[in-house]
């Protein structure tokens, strides 16, 4: 098994776990590889995320570090929390060498989740895992925003912004709008504004086949696009968002199907 390594090197936590991780590795006699910028710090030769011929990539950091690495890869990730919350990351440093003895004997499974296939003008953007984000470039300047589903309205609203997200996703960003959270076992979207002017206008759970489209309806004012928080682009307001499933999918290392455990542990 050939196992790459990738780690947040602006948190100094992230870095010695990961240098941990990889001397145990060497030492168990496994093939590694490390992405170039971590590369660097160990004196090690090393690529691009998007080169590594790993089968499976090992992130050291939050879920921003997961979040990275999905958008520059389709391999299985395995993921060790050296950040804040860690809601997508699978195991605690603590916990390093037992769980990397059983991704090397393989007693784990691949659990695959949704993503969101997002186009700008007809032109295909990076998959999302957990959020495509479209709100207001100005601080305190609210838009207005016009949502449609299979060609039909199904809403025009005032807001700072909107959130789509994957059930992935709805334990971010989207939750803290206020909208609910999707068991990632169901394929869906979430659809959310952020802070709206009308009181009506609340997030919607449709199908995760679901054509979606969004225009914005002020002409003389730009937005911004944020795919995972991760790519920020400036869009226009002539600009038509399409947001559908994609037929990629994020998939992680997981030895246990404990997502409802997480949640406890997590947000409650």
């Amino acid at each position: 098994m050939k196992l790459g390594i990738v780690a947040n090197k602006d948190l100094s936590m992230a870095i010695n776990v990961a240098r941990t991780v990889y001397e145990y590795l060497k030492e168990s006699g496994q093939d590694i590889v490390v992405e170039k910028s971590l590369s660097k710090i160990f004196k090690v030769e090393g690529m691009e995320i998007e080169e590594m011929d790993a089968d499976i990539i090992i992130t050291v950091g939050g879920d921003g570090t997961v979040l990275h690495t999905l958008m520059k890869t389709s391999k299985p990730i395995f993921s060790i929390n050296a950040g804040r919350l860690g809601f997508l990351t699978e195991i605690l440093p603590v916990d390093i060498e037992y769980n990397i003895n059983k991704l090397i004997k393989k007693e784990y499974f691949i659990e695959e989740r949704k993503k969101l296939k997002v186009l700008l003008n007809g032109e295909r953007l990076p998959d999302c895992t957990n959020e495509l984000v479209i709100h207001t470039n100005e601080i305190s300047k609210m838009r207005t925003y016009a949502i449609y589903i299979e060609n039909e309205l199904m809403d025009e609203a005032r807001a700072d912004g909107i959130i789509i997200s994957t059930a992935t996703g709805s334990t971010s960003y989207s939750l803290s709008v206020g909208g609910p959270i999707v068991d990632p076992r169901i394929s869906s979207m979430v659809i959310s504004f952020i802070a709206p002017f009308k009181l009506a206008a609340r997030p919607h759970v449709v199908p995760g086949n679901s054509n979606i489209e969004i225009h914005m309806l002020d002409k003389r004012k730009k937005n911004l696009i944020v795919l995972d928080g991760q790519i920020r682009k400036i869009i226009s307001p002539s600009d038509v968002i399409q947001v559908t499933e994609s037929e990629r999918t994020a998939r992680f290392v997981k030895f246990s199907k404990n997502f409802y455990e997480k949640l406890r542990e997590k947000m409650i």
